[in-house]
């Protein structure tokens, strides 16, 4: 984490209520004031000597809860499930995730427990639970507090393990799919290849952090190969699947044909994948920039557009089953020729879900690429459309390839 983040539950007013009052923690679960600064998600988590949580490093952590104004961000809705049942379970008013970074390793996993730290301050009982990484670095705390004094027993111990065990490993999976969308979006053109008499754009935009869709451009020979892809599925086995369709696909940058390209891929998918339940949708094309001709294979796509310069559009039909559904013995061979002004966009099916979800939307679709003056303008014209839907239920990627008028 490169920046504190602490997550917390309400503290009740009079024990048993939901109204935070003017000295409980505030929305993010420890308390605030108008112009407070620090954090307990800054503080450290250990003593110098490294050996675990010392009393140095617990008292500045209560030092900051007590403080009246302690955290930076608002509340984590996954964190939020888990202090209001620490809360509730443990009977406190106070309970937070603190994300305070990596830390150096510590020694030890157990929790440190204050049952009663005297009459003179007003938290009283303190608890709190490291929140270790696979290599055994701090990520942070899971924290209780409470008004009065209290004596922890061995299950409650093991019950805040537990509960902090859970934590621990959602920050885990958030730290995996971080390095897997770094690689992911690394897998996408860098660059756009310079056809003259052609304007090629395109974006993709994931639903979750890791999304199962994909574009590929690049010069082939004399000509231009277009690719999109859709998984079905999301996540970091949708990711990786559209990894291995990409690199798959890309057999035509040595000449081999979109059509061959595409059964190839589909055999070697369906091969590995025949008990996964998981395919993928491809639109895989090569133009002849000279002639505008585009040469395609569709792998139960169906959702590329072709909108002539005189207001009248098309559909490029799918011609085969999904990647990885079925060992199909040959691929067809779809063909269209882009005329000056013509515009292609092909696009995965959460384009769709921004309207109704079915093909029914593919003329509202169409209207919006009408007149379009580039083809960036058509790519932003449908992620416009995505930045009002919230949610966003599924990835969303878009390619579109125009022939200059002139």
């Amino acid at each position: 984490m490169s920046a504190p983040v602490t997550a917390g539950s309400p503290a009740p007013g009079p024990r048993g209520g939901d109204q935070a009052t003017p000295d409980s923690p505030g929305p993010a679960g420890v308390p605030r004031q108008p112009g407070a600064t620090g954090s307990p998600a800054g503080v450290p988590a250990q003593d110098a000597d490294g050996a675990g949580p010392g009393p140095s490093a617990i008292a500045r952590r209560l030092e900051a809860l007590e403080r009246l104004g302690a955290v930076a961000a608002g509340p984590e809705p996954r964190f939020d499930r888990v202090v209001r049942l620490a809360r509730l379970v443990f009977d406190v008013p106070t309970a937070t995730v603190s994300l305070i970074g990596a830390d150096a390793p510590r020694d030890a996993a157990a929790p440190a427990v204050l049952e009663d730290r005297g009459p003179d301050v007003r938290l009283r009982f303190y608890a709190e639970h490291p929140l270790l990484g696979a290599d055994g670095r701090t990520m942070g705390t899971l924290c209780i507090a409470d008004t009065r004094p209290r004596t922890f027993t061995a299950d409650q111990t093991a019950l805040l393990r537990d509960l902090a065990g859970w934590v621990a490993h959602e920050l885990g999976v958030d730290a995996e799919l971080g390095r897997a969308q770094q690689v992911q979006m690394g897998l996408l053109p860098r660059e756009t290849p310079r056809v003259p008499g052609y304007e090629l754009a395109g974006a993709c935009l994931p639903s979750r952090t890791v999304g199962g869709d994909f574009y590929d451009w690049y010069a082939a020979g004399d000509g231009l190969v277009v690719t999109l892809a859709d998984v079905m599925g999301r996540g970091p086995a949708a990711a990786v699947l559209a990894a291995a369709v990409r690199e798959l696909l890309r057999e035509s940058a040595h000449g081999e044909p979109v059509d061959r390209a595409m059964l190839h891929a589909g055999a070697v998918l369906q091969t590995d994948l025949s008990d996964s339940g998981l395919f993928a949708t491809a639109f895989h094309a090569r133009l002849d920039p000279a002639t505008g001709d585009l040469a395609y294979a569709d792998a139960g796509h169906g959702l590329t557009l072709v909108v002539r310069v005189d207001g009248t559009w098309e559909r490029l039909d799918a011609l085969g089953l999904p990647l990885g559904a079925s060992d199909e013995a040959a691929r067809a061979l779809g063909r269209t020729t882009l005329e000056r002004g013509d515009l292609l966009v092909t696009f995965s099916d959460g384009v769709l879900d921004l309207f109704d979800g079915s093909l029914r939307c593919l003329p509202l679709i169409a209207g919006e690429l009408l007149d379009c003056p580039s083809a960036d303008e058509a790519v932003q014209r449908l992620l416009r459309l995505a930045a009002v839907a919230d949610p966003r239920p599924d990835d969303i990627t878009v390619v579109a390839l125009r022939r200059t008028p002139a």
